[in-house]
């Protein structure tokens, strides 16, 4: 029974076996560990979580953004008239030009139906009488689209920042506790100095872990809310040219 035993241990396989052991190693380290280290270690790997949680709510957020910002485009530039447009926004609850749209559309159809109220010399068509106030409105619009595009992504810079700093207190406490210990068992040895120097560097790899992805995703998807700004600008100005042309 011991020989087959040790045939078993031989053929099992050396990357298994290493993998299973870093594992143990790795859960060993954090049961043991201090209490400060714990909490260090839950705090990092909380922030870590709502981050990864944050990136892939609005990785999908921005998605379907984009997707109906090309349909919203597409039933804008091919409609006639802005009430035909109107009826087409309660299915594109995500686009952000909806919101600019209907701000836009909103003003220009309040001052229609003031011109409508008072009677127009001529009995000509009412008029747009503020085109400015047009641009003020698509304006605002366009600063709360980008605030909601925008919702949630400064966590992932805040983590960006602090992980790496939670991390090192960890690591700064737990060298300390390591060198009580040391002076504590009166001896240098690898097997006394390596386990809670290995504890103490494992807040800083946590931090790290924490921090890499959030300072990726936090400028790719800060990348991608500046070009819905700029499309946002671009359908502004597209708005305003037709409604100069057309009500004034």
């Amino acid at each position: 029974m011991r020989l087959s035993g040790l045939v078993i241990l031989a053929l099992q396989d050396p990357a298994t076996a290493s993998t299973s052991g870093s594992s143990v190693e790795l859960i060993d380290l954090i049961v043991r560990a201090s209490v400060t280290s714990k909490i260090v270690l839950a705090i990092l790997l909380l922030f870590s979580a709502t981050s990864w949680a944050i990136i892939v709510y609005k990785t999908r957020h921005l998605a379907r953004a984009r997707k109906q910002n090309a349909i919203f485009l597409t039933v804008f530039r091919k409609s006639s008239r802005f009430s035909e447009v109107q009826a087409s926004c309660a299915n594109l609850p995500f686009s952000p030009l909806v919101g600019l749209f209907q701000s836009g559309y909103a003003e220009l159809t309040a001052q229609m139906r003031t011109q409508a109220e008072r009677p127009v010399e001529g009995g000509g068509r009412p008029t747009l009488r503020s085109l400015e106030a047009v641009d003020r409105a698509l304006l605002r619009a366009s600063t709360t689209e980008i605030a909601r595009l925008e919702h949630r992504v400064a966590f992932l810079a805040t983590t960006a920042s602090i992980t790496p700093y939670i991390g090192l207190f960890g690591t700064v406490w737990g060298i300390m506790t390591a060198f009580q210990q040391i002076a504590g068992a009166g001896s240098t040895s690898l097997g006394v100095v390596g386990p809670p120097i290995a504890e103490a560097l494992l807040a800083t790899a946590m931090g790290l872990f924490a921090a890499i992805p959030a300072v990726y995703f936090y400028n790719h998807l800060t990348s991608h809310v500046k070009a819905f700004a700029n499309e946002m600008e671009d359908f502004s100005l597209e708005f305003l040219t037709i409604a100069e042309r057309n009500f004034t």
